[in-house]
């Protein structure tokens, strides 16, 4: 049977024990942020932290769990609406947009040139090949025209032709060049 003081030092090494497992776990949670995208684990890596600071001090394995739940959930929280509010803000307030809800607006350029009753032709718009269409009242695409994404339909897109100058420029450099 063991003493009293034993038991004493037996008790502090399983402190000391619990103290550097959440450690080691606060250390393997923050190297995973690393591999993902979330941006969670950190957090929960901070959180593993707290709780070996709550351990050290003495405090029971609940008080810990507590702290580690509590510090975690209350980051999380925060730094998602951090990110919403101020890093995935546009003009319009409208958010973000990715993928497909980003490509009206976009220039491109025609890769095959119109063909068929619909005038359908290729586009390549960020290294993506899209099946396009000139947009109503637009003659047949050409390949190497410059065009800008109208609308997205399905897994097509509507084109209109795009001028690298604005009319204002273009108009600017035709006086310039009569006078010379």
């Amino acid at each position: 049977m063991l003493g009293a003081g034993e038991r004493e030092a037996l008790a502090g090494v399983e402190r000391i024990m619990i103290w550097i497992l959440w450690i080691v776990f606060g250390v393997i949670l923050i190297i995973a942020e690393i591999f993902t995208t979330g941006f969670v684990l950190l957090w929960f890596g901070i959180g593993a932290f707290i709780a070996a600071l709550m351990s050290l001090l003495g405090f029971g394995y609940v008080v810990q769990f507590i702290a580690f739940f509590f510090v975690s959930s209350v980051l999380t929280a925060a730094s998602r609406t951090i990110w919403a509010k101020y890093l995935f803000r546009e003009e319009g307030g409208t958010g973000l947009k990715t993928g497909v809800d980003a490509l009206p607006g976009k220039v491109g350029t025609v890769v095959l040139p119109s063909r068929g009753a619909l005038n359908e032709g290729a586009v390549k718009v960020y290294g993506s090949v899209w099946t396009a269409y000139p947009v109503e009242g637009e003659a047949p695409l050409e390949a190497g025209e410059r065009v800008i994404v109208e609308r997205v339909q399905g897994a097509s897109i509507y084109v209109r032709r795009f001028d690298a100058l604005p009319e204002w420029r273009r108009s600017e450099l035709k006086d310039k060049n009569e006078s010379a």
